[in-house]
């Protein structure tokens, strides 16, 4: 291969990376899906969409559109098979989503007011939810929504870390102030007890070491 033929392969390829071709179309019901496979003879308004990479990290328009309006939220714990199952979906897939786990009591109240009855994983897919992983059900749930049906991720793109479901509150400059009053008390307290420890027992008053 000549060095012009060897560039010019290169360059297709990094065009291949940075755009992802997609069909978009409209099916009876009114729902806009993206799929990589042409639509069936049915789909209305279809049209091909180049899902185009911008800046690195920078999720393309088409995909950003769909994420704001309809946003990806999983809720997870340790040991969940069915939660890295789906984690491992969304990622493949090339979701943009954010993670909340769930640790402590006030993690599980934030779970049940998600939606969820206790179980896990949660998927909330704008304000639909579906409780429990099923791929092909989570599959049909994001397509419906607008997901591409391949990662359309650029390179380098990462989801925000996990997070816990009910973050620990903040004190109030009020609390904090008197959490700092309470603490130089307890300092003063333990300070005087010391010193009284270190005084003989038949020591004049006032006396100091």
């Amino acid at each position: 291969m000549t060095m012009r033929r060897a560039a010019l392969f290169l360059l297709l390829c990094a065009a291949g990376v940075a755009q992802a071709q997609m069909y978009k179309w409209k099916d009876a019901k009114g729902v806009t899906h993206y799929t990589d496979t042409p639509p069936p003879a049915s789909a209305r308004k279809a049209e091909v969409k180049n899902f185009s990479a911008g800046g690195a990290g920078e999720l393309p328009p088409e995909l950003a559109d769909v994420a704001r309006a309809r946003p990806v939220v999983l809720y997870t714990a340790a040991n969940c098979p069915g939660c890295e199952q789906g984690r491992a979906l969304l990622t493949t897939r090339g979701i943009p989503f954010r993670e909340r786990t769930i640790a402590t009591a006030d993690d599980h109240a934030a779970l049940k007011a998600a939606g969820s009855d206790g179980q896990l994983p949660l998927l909330q897919v704008g304000r639909t939810k579906q409780i429990g992983f099923e791929s092909q059900t989570w599959d049909e749930l994001l397509t419906g929504a607008g997901y591409p049906t391949i990662n359309a991720l650029p390179p380098g793109y990462q989801n925000p870390p996990p997070v816990a479901a009910a973050p620990p509150k903040q004190p109030s400059p009020e609390q904090a102030a008197r959490a700092a009053e309470l603490d130089a008390a307890r300092a003063r307290t333990a300070e005087e007890a010391a010193r009284r420890a270190r005084q003989p027992e038949n020591a004049p008053p006032n006396f100091q070491f």
